[in-house]
């Protein structure tokens, strides 16, 4: 069992951060180059340790916080976090989740903190930990808007390759086959001069499926902030991207975060293949999961499942609330839902 009486301290370097997320089992997401991305927009990371009284770390929290007009002040967030360390059994129901004490007390710790240093309308906690989890967290409630979704494919990669593809539909099994004999090409992309040509087939598969992007600069702020961390994968013919999938991933964890495709790519059936190439890396790397972060009722998800014969579902998001202005911020004021569609798209 771990000391449940913890002190919160700030991390303020990159490596160390990185290197603890990595050994606790954390989700790409509190990485700190994800951190830094965010922060190229309005939002503020701060990086907070929970210690024990003997000075060993008990668990990590990368908390987004951005302020707010007026008397609501900040929010808080904290995506797919707290990382909670192994207990006794190690990683028990899966990488950074940690056992019931530990958990309850990382993440009290974490509320306590934001509540007196940042203070504002509350904070979200969205973690990675599978439903059902137990968390005894005084104040807390369902997330009023949440941000990420609960429901999502989660591949097992310590099954083998053949494991795998045996779950798959025979189609998406057929299009891997067919990817070296129509003569694509699919590979990890890490120039940026390549990551550019891959957003101009973001920029068509946006225009087509009607829906918003960021400017380049901030995927471009994915690629340079993440860095080895980051995992872009795109099919090429005739030199050119036709397809993509974009991860970023942890010591443990590959999620996914875009991926698209032009006409070319759709005439020769290129999205199955990226997404196998982006599994195996994953797998090559020594990584456990494989999350394709989210699943709705869209032919996106259709797509998904695909690969699997089975859904995942995460814990529900919950909300910690700071002040009276809680219950206002959340029943549908103006500036709340534009910050909301916001923070659903990432910025």
């Amino acid at each position: 069992m771990h000391d449940t009486n913890l002190t919160i301290r700030t991390v303020t370097d990159r490596d160390t951060w990185d290197a603890q997320v990595n050994a606790l089992g954390g989700h790409p997401l509190q990485l700190w180059g994800w951190g830094e991305v965010k922060a190229t927009g309005a939002w503020t990371p701060r990086r907070l340790e929970a210690v024990d009284g003997a000075g060993r770390t008990v668990g990590l929290a990368q908390v987004l916080v951005r302020s707010l007009p007026a008397q609501f002040k900040a929010l808080c967030h904290v995506p797919r976090g707290p990382v909670v360390a192994p207990g006794p059994d190690g990683w028990g129901a899966g990488p950074g989740v940690g056992d019931d004490d530990a958990r309850d007390a990382v993440t009290r710790a974490v509320v306590a903190w934001c509540k007196e240093n940042v203070g504002g309308v509350g904070i979200t906690i969205e973690p990675d930990w599978p439903a059902g989890t137990h968390l005894d967290l005084p104040d807390a409630r369902d997330a009023a808007n949440p941000i990420l979704y609960p429901v999502t494919l989660i591949l097992d990669l310590t099954k083998t390759p053949d494991e795998l593809t045996a779950a798959m539909g025979k189609s998406t099994r057929y299009d891997i086959r067919k990817a070296a004999r129509s003569g694509l090409e699919v590979r990890r992309v890490t120039d940026e001069a390549d990551v550019r040509q891959v957003l101009a087939v973001y920029h068509e598969t946006a225009e087509r499926a009607g829906f918003a992007l960021h400017d380049d600069e901030y995927y471009l702020a994915i690629h340079r902030e993440l860095g080895e961390h980051s995992v872009l994968v795109a099919a090429f013919s005739e030199g050119a991207p036709v397809s993509f999938v974009w991860c970023v991933a942890s010591a443990t964890t590959s999620f996914e975060l875009y991926g698209g495709i032009n006409d070319a790519g759709r005439k020769l059936r290129a999205n199955a293949p990226v997404k196998w190439h982006a599994i195996t890396l994953a797998q090559e790397a020594g990584l456990v999961r494989y999350d394709m972060n989210g699943l709705l009722n869209d032919g996106i998800s259709e797509f998904k499942r695909s690969f699997a014969q089975h859904d995942d579902e995460l814990v529900q998001s919950v909300d910690v609330p700071f002040s009276m202005w809680y219950s206002a911020w959340n029943k549908g004021l103006p500036t709340a839902k534009k910050v909301v569609r916001k923070l659903r798209g990432g910025r």
